[in-house]
């Protein structure tokens, strides 16, 4: 019997509280830049892990920069990557009809 594996969507919280840990640094002023060396390459692997494949690849890369150089820690990538999904299947669903709707009059 084949199993058919279901990638499950990550939720605008995770991202949005992922985005709000790599902004953290800044509250620690002097150890701000020392930890985003710890935290860029964690929430590189935690970026591919929720988003995989391709994106998730690529995304992490820019994560790991976002986070490693000064002065970019405010950009959301995980929130970017989730709106981008977002929005990307919904267009898909609404191209390929099926996310169609009744009108009831």
């Amino acid at each position: 019997m084949k199993q058919l594996l279901v990638k499950k969507e990550p939720s605008l919280l995770i991202c949005l509280l992922m985005d709000v840990i790599g902004y953290a640094s800044y509250a620690l002023p002097g150890l701000g830049e020392f930890s985003d060396v710890i935290w860029a390459p964690i929430s590189a692997f935690i970026f591919y892990k929720t988003f995989g494949g391709t994106k998730g690849a690529y995304g992490g890369i820019f994560n790991f920069a976002e986070e490693i150089l000064p002065f970019t820690d405010f950009i959301p990538s995980f929130t970017i990557m989730w709106v981008w999904d977002y929005v990307t299947k919904a267009k898909t669903e609404t191209a390929s009809g099926s996310n169609s709707t009744i009108l009831l009059k």
